[in-house]
């Protein structure tokens, strides 16, 4: 399985708090956090093709600009799935993988999915009808393992078109 992450610029590995301005970039396989999740993918063979990412800052001076761009390269690159996160409680991240999701939901057939903890909950009030938010704990939090268990167990059903991802979704979704 062919996956594309979506990261902000703490995730990548491109500094944190003081490089909120990074601009929209992508880099060939798994970066920064996405050592993380790796060994969570490889039990369903699923292996990070390329990862996009921006500042957080950057985003929100930029929204519809990096909505875009980030989905045309979504497009390009034609992945099985695309990941946005995992966002924790970083609520401009959040709101970034959300729209993003959204966005990539609508505009292809990409199976997408995000996940973030309920710190967010005005992200997750306005978009948890609209797309798939996996729960996870905030940074720190307890609980992280068994939250990339359940991202894995929904890409597995997703990628199968299994009729057992309704149920899944009812349990590890908002």
């Amino acid at each position: 399985m062919k996956v594309v992450l979506i990261f902000d610029q703490g995730l990548a590995g491109a500094g944190g708090k003081s490089n909120p301005n990074v601009g929209l970039q992508i880099a060939k396989g798994g970066i920064g956090s996405a050592l993380m999740l790796q060994p969570h993918f490889d039990k369903i063979d699923a292996k990070v093709f390329a990862t996009l990412y921006c500042g957080n800052q950057y985003f929100l001076n930029n929204e519809q600009e990096v909505i875009d761009k980030m989905t045309a390269m979504v497009k390009k690159i034609n992945p099985d799935m695309v990941v946005c996160g995992p966002c924790f409680n970083f609520i401009d991240y959040a709101k970034m993988c959300a729209e993003l999701t959204d966005n990539i939901s609508k505009t292809t057939d990409i199976p997408v999915v995000t996940m973030m903890s309920d710190d967010n909950a005005e992200t997750i009030a306005e978009f948890k009808d609209k797309i798939s938010i996996i729960k996870m704990p905030k940074k720190g939090g307890v609980g992280l393992s068994d939250s990339f268990e359940d991202l894995i167990k929904w890409m597995k059903l997703k990628h199968e078109n299994s009729e057992e991802l309704s149920e899944l979704e009812k349990k590890i979704c908002y």
